[in-house]
C-alpha cells in the first residue's frame, strides 16, 4: 500500500486511493459511472438525493457515496439488486412532486432529471403526486424561478452562497412544504440577486431559467419600419457551437455571422468593436487618476453582476468603479448616435440586440442610465441559449454554414477586444494600449501572462515606463470579496483591478450552453478560454488603440477619448442598493 493510500475493491476491481477520497471519487477513477443529482465537487457535497447509493459489505444499510470516505479494505457494490431498486425507487419519489411538462421545458433532452429517467428505465411513477400550488416567479429582468420543477438538490443554494458569496436563496418551509427561495418567499426582483445566472448553469432541472426575450427580437426582425442591429460578445464564439454540438470551445464566429444574417438582421456587428473603445476610455481614465491623484484603485464595471453586487454589499467602493459602461452598451449609444448620423437613420427606428454570454445584461439594458440618446442604449438582451433557440426555430443547420464577416462601421476588432470574454482580459487589453501610450513606443511584447488564467485572485506588478503598476484580476464574487475585504483592511495596494462576475468570466457567463456533465465544466471553461487567445493570437491587430474604426469614431465624432461628448455618451454612474 502507498503511503497515504487505502485498498478498497468496487465491483471486484482492487485499487489503492488516496484515504481523503469518497467512494464516488474512487469510484470514477476507475470509470465506474456512479449516477448523482445533488453533487457539485467542492460546492455541494451533501448527500442529499441520495441517487449516488452504494452497497458496502458489511454496512447495515445503503450509503451515499458522494460523502462516504474510502477505508482499508472497503468491498462497494455499485450496480447489485438492491442499488438499482433503491435508486429507480429514490428517482420516483422526486418525481412525484416535479411538475413532468418536459415537452415545454427550457431543459427539454438537456436535463439532468429526464436522462436519469431514461438511464434507469423509470417508464411510470407508482407514487401518488404531492400537490400543491406554486407560483412562477418571473418579477426580475432576468431569471426566472419555477418551484413546480424544484428537486431541493441545493445546488443553487450553493453557488449563490459559496462561490458567489451573494447567497439570496435557501430551504424554505419544513418537511413536504421545503422550497428553495429568498427570504419569506419574495420574488428575485425583491433581494439582493445580482442576476449572474450561475444558479441557472447548476441547476440540473428546469427550476431556474434566464427571462426568454426571444419572441420581442422576432418582433422587431418582422417590424417593417425598424432597422435591427445585432451585436455578440467575444464569448459568444467559442459557446455557441456546443449547442449544435460541435466541438467544446470550437471557434464558430463566421457561422455566428451567417445565422444572424439568415435570422433576418440588417446588420450584424462585433462587441468586440466597443471592447476596444472600452479600452480607449478606461485606459485614459486609469491614466488620469494615477497622474492625478484620482480615485484608485480603479476597478473595471464591464461586469454588470459584479457591478450590482458592489452596489448591494460593498458601495463604500463605488467612486473605485471606472464610470465607463459595459461594451454593447457603448456599442448601443454609438449605434443610436454615430451609426444613426453615418447611416441617415432616426435613432428612435434604430432596434439594437445584444447577444450576450451574460443574463446579468438583461438588467443593465433596462438601468435608466443606460439611455444616452434619449432611447434605450440596448433595446434587447438574449443569450447564448436563446440565440440557438432562435437558429433551431428557423430551421437553420449551423454546423453547415458557411462563414461569413461582420458589417463594417461599427465591425472592426482587434486581439485586444476578443480577450475580453476571459477572465484577465479586460486587464492585459487595458495593459496593452496604456504600455505604448505611457512609453510612447510599439511594444511588441504583449502577452501578459501573469493576469490570465482561471485561478480565483491573480495579482501581478507590471513595469510600464518608469511607471510600476499593481494589478489585480478576480473572477467570481465571492473573490472580489476577499480581495476588497484584503483593501479594506490595508493588506492589499493596486493601481489596477479587473472584476469578472462569472467564476472564469464571460466563457462561463451565466448565459452560456449548460455543462451536462458537471464533471467537465473546469474542462469546458479551459477549452473555451484557449479558443479566445488562440483568436487574438492570429489576429493582425492585437492593440485596441490600432483599431481603425475607433479611430475613426474619435476622428469624426468624440474627438478623443475622456472628452465631454465621449462622457456623455459612454460613462455612466453607479446608485447604492439595500440588501434587503
Amino acid at each position: 500500500m502507498e503511503m497515504g493510500n487505502v485498498n478498497i475493491t468496487i465491483d471486484g476491481i482492487k485499487t489503492s486511493v488516496p484515504k481523503n477520497y469518497t467512494v464516488l471519487e474512487a469510484a470514477k477513477g476507475l470509470n465506474i459511472d456512479i449516477p448523482t443529482l445533488c453533487y457539485l465537487k467542492d460546492i455541494n457535497e451533501v448527500g442529499a438525493c441520495r441517487m449516488c447509493v452504494v452497497e458496502v459489505k458489511g454496512a447495515r444499510a445503503l450509503q451515499a457515496s458522494c460523502v462516504l470516505p474510502v477505508s482499508e479494505g472497503m468491498v462497494v457494490y455499485t450496480n447489485s439488486k438492491a442499488v438499482r431498486e433503491a435508486r429507480k425507487a429514490i428517482l420516483e419519489l422526486i418525481l412525484s412532486r416535479h411538475n413532468r411538462e418536459c415537452l415545454v421545458c427550457s431543459r427539454n433532452l438537456n436535463c439532468e432529471l429526464q436522462k436519469l429517467c431514461e438511464e434507469l428505465n423509470v417508464k411510470e411513477v407508482p407514487f401518488k403526486p404531492y400537490q400543491t400550488e406554486y407560483k412562477i416567479d418571473d418579477l426580475s429582468p432576468a431569471i426566472v424561478r419555477d418551484p413546480s420543477k424544484c428537486i431541493l438538490c441545493g445546488r443553487c443554494i450553493s453557488m449563490c452562497r459559496e462561490v458567489q458569496g451573494v447567497g439570496v436563496i435557501d430551504f424554505t418551509g419544513r418537511g413536504v412544504k421545503t422550497s428553495v427561495s429568498p427570504a419569506f418567499d419574495r420574488s428575485l426582483n425583491d433581494s439582493a440577486c445580482i442576476y449572474c445566472g450561475q444558479c441557472i448553469k447548476v441547476c440540473p432541472v428546469g427550476a431556474l431559467r434566464e427571462k426568454d426575450d426571444t419572441d420581442r427580437v422576432w418582433e422587431a426582425l418582422s417590424n417593417p419600419d425598424y432597422h435591427v442591429i445585432v451585436q455578440t460578445a467575444p464569448a459568444i464564439r467559442v459557446g455557441l457551437g456546443e449547442e449544435f454540438e460541435m466541438e467544446k470551445g470550437a471557434e464558430v464566429t463566421g457561422k455566428m455571422v451567417s445565422a444572424l444574417r439568415r435570422l433576418g438582421f440588417d446588420k450584424v456587428f462585433d462587441t468586440d468593436f466597443a471592447a476596444d473603445l472600452t479600452i480607449m476610455e478606461e485606459g485614459t481614465e486609469l491614466l488620469d487618476r494615477i497622474k492625478n491623484g484620482g480615485k484608485l484603485p480603479m476597478i473595471t464595471s464591464c461586469s454588470p453582476g459584479w457591478v450590482k453586487f458592489c452596489e448591494h454589499y460593498f458601495p463604500e467602493f463605488l467612486d473605485n468603479l471606472s464610470t465607463c459602461k459595459s461594451p454593447h452598451e457603448m456599442f448601443g449609444a454609438v449605434a443610436k448616435s454615430y451609426y444613426a448620423e453615418k447611416m441617415g437613420i432616426d435613432p428612435s427606428k434604430i432596434f439594437v440586440v445584444s447577444v450576450m454570454p451574460c443574463t446579468a445584461k438583461k438588467f443593465e439594458c433596462q438601468r435608466p442610465e443606460m439611455a444616452a440618446t434619449g432611447y434605450a442604449d440596448v433595446d434587447v438582451v438574449i443569450t447564448t441559449r436563446e440565440l440557438a433557440r432562435m437558429i433551431r426555430q428557423a430551421r437553420i443547420e449551423f454546423a453547415k454554414l458557411p462563414d461569413d464577416n461582420f458589417d463594417n462601421l461599427l465591425g472592426e476588432s482587434t486581439g485586444a477586444g476578443v480577450i475580453f470574454g476571459v477572465t484577465g482580459g479586460v486587464m492585459e487589453a487595458a495593459l496593452r494600449t496604456v504600455a505604448d501610450i505611457v512609453t510612447g513606443e510599439e511594444l511588441e511584447d504583449i502577452d501578459y501572462r501573469d493576469v490570465r488564467g482561471l485561478d480565483g485572485i491573480k495579482e501581478a506588478e507590471v513595469q510600464i515606463g518608469d511607471m510600476n503598476v499593481k494589478v489585480a484580476v478576480a473572477n467570481g464574487t465571492q473573490n472580489a470579496k476577499t480581495l476588497l475585504r484584503k483593501i479594506e483592511k490595508g493588506e492589499a495596494d493596486y493601481h489596477f483591478i479587473e472584476v469578472m462576475g462569472c467564476p472564469g468570466g464571460c466563457i462561463n457567463g451565466g448565459g452560456q450552453p449548460i455543462i451536462m456533465d458537471k464533471n467537465e465544466t473546469e474542462e469546458v471553461k479551459a477549452h473555451r478560454s484557449d479558443s479566445i487567445y488562440k483568436i487574438d493570437k492570429n489576429m493582425p491587430v492585437r492593440k485596441s488603440h490600432k483599431n481603425k474604426e475607433v479611430q475613426a469614431l474619435y476622428d469624426e465624432y468624440l474627438v478623443k477619448p475622456n472628452s465631454h461628448r465621449a462622457h456623455e455618451l459612454l460613462h455612466t454612474h453607479y446608485v447604492k442598493r439595500d440588501r434587503f
